[in-house]
């Protein structure tokens, strides 16, 4: 009988480990879809509006043109 609970333990804390709501069979099979099957690269390449800022094509004319200027105090 020990040998039978032995042996049956372990499945029976397979079968009740659960993660976000989903069973041990789905998390299983998304850790290997995330980490096996699909790319790790992406296809496809996308446009960081910030490189341009790092680039400073566009910000050394503004901040040129505020450095000219004196500052105004506006009357209350």
């Amino acid at each position: 009988m020990f040998l039978m609970i032995g042996l049956m333990l372990p499945f029976f804390f397979l079968a009740m480990y659960e993660r976000d709501g989903l069973p041990l069979e789905k998390v299983l099979k998304n850790i290997i879809r995330t980490r096996f099957l699909y790319p790790r690269v992406r296809p496809y390449k996308t446009e960081n509006f910030y490189a341009l800022l790092s680039a400073r094509k566009e910000a050394q004319p503004i901040a040129k043109q505020q450095k000219g200027r004196k500052a105004r105090r506006q009357k209350a």
